[in-house]
């Protein structure tokens, strides 16, 4: 199992920028101001604000698992067809909302041993996925080197190989087929986690095929259909919303970034509420991405806590604070697919006070 410390260098990296940012911008807006103003939303919170709502969340999808395979062995059709959608939901909750929150250490209150074993459970149990790869892709590579040429780009993203109603409509339902394998590749050359891993996963399809087969009743086939099928129900908003968030804003060289407080708000995007999924993918994911970027740590009801607080003062300041619709942005990737999936991203050069 990875060492937790691998967090601690990820913090203690962006603790360094935040200093050089101190240091350069003592009459510009910067981290630093940002943080007091923060800090003293999150002092006033309470320990439901700053995780009660999120684990309310997380037993509840956990309540609902049993009733959605009550309804999908019931044999009725409209009742199987409610289960198959509320298992499907459960399944992006765990392993999208409740997952990104573990990994970030911001789940399960401060505790790095509950909030890794929750990561563990809901990437590598539910969703076949490495957990060891997801951190080390995600927490010590995206986050601080956000949307930087070679490092936190979101390349691993692009498939220019297929064209855009096939990228955008419909690989996404081959996902679950190929997550862990890719999961692997992660890990390559790492053959202790690589057989670590695939045993977790193991148990975690056994455990799925348990659940349909001799839970919900399902025959063999019905069952093997359910475990991959059920998988892929949020699998094109999920695709949607990676690449929404960053690809199509500026881009950066390592050595010519601008201060990290621009370098986030400029690199990051909101979509606005859903109600569908806000709850599955998180609002860390979707209306507050901006805000889960400059302080990652933070769980999904207090990055919506401080949103008000955010967004004003980057837009007091003139500072980007980038917001879009679903559908624009869909139409936005559909209509210029080949300039922002295909091709190169171009470097953003900054002018100026920047």
């Amino acid at each position: 199992m990875p060492p937790y410390e691998k967090n601690d260098v990820a913090e203690e990296f962006l603790m360094e920028a935040d200093k050089k940012d101190e240091d350069m911008s003592q009459n510009r807006p910067s981290m630093k101001q940002l943080n007091l103003l923060v800090k003293d939303v999150v002092s006033h919170s309470t320990w439901w604000d700053l995780y009660g709502v999120d684990l309310t969340i997380m037993f509840a999808n956990f309540a609902l698992l049993p009733i959605s395979l009550f309804l999908i062995g019931s044999g009725c059709i409209p009742l199987f067809a409610t289960g198959y959608l509320l298992f499907s939901y459960v399944h992006a909750t765990f392993t999208v909302k409740l997952a990104h929150a573990a990994v970030h250490n911001a789940l399960a209150g401060s505790s790095h041993f509950f909030n890794r074993l929750l990561s563990v459970f809901f990437i590598e149990i539910w969703g076949g996925f490495t957990e060891q790869g997801s951190f080390e892709a995600h927490i010590q590579l995206h986050h601080p080197y956000t949307n930087v040429i070679g490092l936190g780009d979101s390349s691993s993203w692009r498939a220019p190989f297929l064209g855009r109603f096939t990228y955008l409509f419909i690989a996404p339902l081959s996902m679950p087929l190929f997550n862990t394998a890719i999961g692997i590749t992660l890990l390559t050359g790492r053959w202790y986690s690589i057989a670590r891993f695939l045993c977790i996963a193991t148990a975690g399809y056994i455990m799925h095929f348990c659940l349909f087969r001799y839970l919900a009743g399902l025959s063999l086939l019905g069952t093997i259909l359910c475990m991959i099928t059920t998988r892929s129900v949020f699998a094109i908003p999920y695709i949607h919303v990676n690449i929404f968030q960053h690809i199509g804003l500026p881009m950066y060289d390592v050595k010519k970034r601008p201060r990290r407080l621009y370098q986030l708000a400029s690199a990051a995007l909101n979509l606005p509420r859903n109600p569908l999924l806000d709850y599955s993918f998180g609002h860390s994911i979707i209306s507050c991405h901006v805000e889960h970027h400059l302080f990652p740590r933070l769980s999904d009801n207090m990055c919506l806590k401080i949103k008000p607080v955010v967004s004003s003062y980057l837009k007091n300041n003139s500072l980007p604070y980038n917001e879009a619709t679903y559908m624009n942005q869909l139409s936005k990737f559909y209509n210029n697919y080949d300039e922002l999936m295909v091709k190169a991203p171009p470097i953003t050069e900054l002018i100026g006070i920047q």
